[in-house]
């Protein structure tokens, strides 16, 4: 009866321990190694096939590494996104988080930060150019779930790209601009429950509670085997 009791005990440890690594917030890079570019530049890039290929939780993060040449626009609003237009369309429903220099002849490396912060269907696309990047592949949309719900770190926050940091030693091609929304990622404040799996330029800290359970379940491992 000892052996069943420890034995129940370990399988809803293992349970707990694994359910932190489920639900944890995820940086998910747009594009994986390829970047966000149009087909003229890449061809081989499908980024709904990318998007298909993912889940997209409150809380988590996109990161788009492209160049000063492509913008990043976010609508809620399928007109907007199939128009490759963002001209007219309504404030609270459409960010441009980055946009493109087309008088830029020597564009430069950026990465740029997009929360997801509302549930449902959002779509994401390139817009300048009148709309050609965009036409040409550039665009994708996907469905966020409610996961664990918004850290308090984005919760209530105000959605909106921060100005890019200027680089020190102005050398663009090695350092590219970060560009991040306007909350406090340099002195964060995590909570009891919430925990970021970092795989991109941002991460949060990890709870002691995850390292408090590792510690329980080695021991029951070692009563039940001693």
């Amino acid at each position: 009866m000892a052996l069943i009791i420890s034995s129940s005990c370990f399988f809803l440890i293992l349970v707990s321990v694994s359910s932190i690594y489920v639900h944890a917030y995820k940086n998910h890079t747009v594009g994986d190694s390829l970047g966000w570019y149009d087909n003229l530049q890449k061809p081989d890039l499908n980024y709904q096939k990318w998007a298909a290929a993912n889940n997209f939780s409150l809380g988590d993060f996109l990161i788009f590494n492209t160049d000063t040449n492509h913008s990043v626009i976010q609508t809620y609003n399928v007109t907007t996104y199939k128009l490759c237009d963002y001209n007219n369309a309504v404030e609270n429903d459409t960010i441009q988080w980055s946009d493109a220099e087309p008088s830029n002849t020597v564009p430069h490396d950026v990465s740029v930060a997009v929360p997801l912060l509302k549930e449902g269907i959002t779509y994401f696309f390139s817009g300048d150019y009148d709309g050609e990047q965009c036409k040409n592949g550039q665009h994708f949309k996907i469905n966020v779930t409610h996961g664990q719900g918004l850290p308090k770190t984005l919760d209530n926050s105000a959605a909106g790209p921060a100005s890019s940091p200027q680089s020190g030693n102005g050398d663009d091609e090695s350092i590219p601009d970060t560009i991040v929304p306007n909350a406090n990622f340099n002195d964060p404040k995590p909570d009891d429950n919430d925990d970021i799996k970092p795989s991109g330029a941002v991460s949060f800290s990890v709870p002691h509670v995850q390292g408090n359970l590792i510690f329980i379940l080695l021991g029951l491992v070692y009563l039940l085997w001693s």
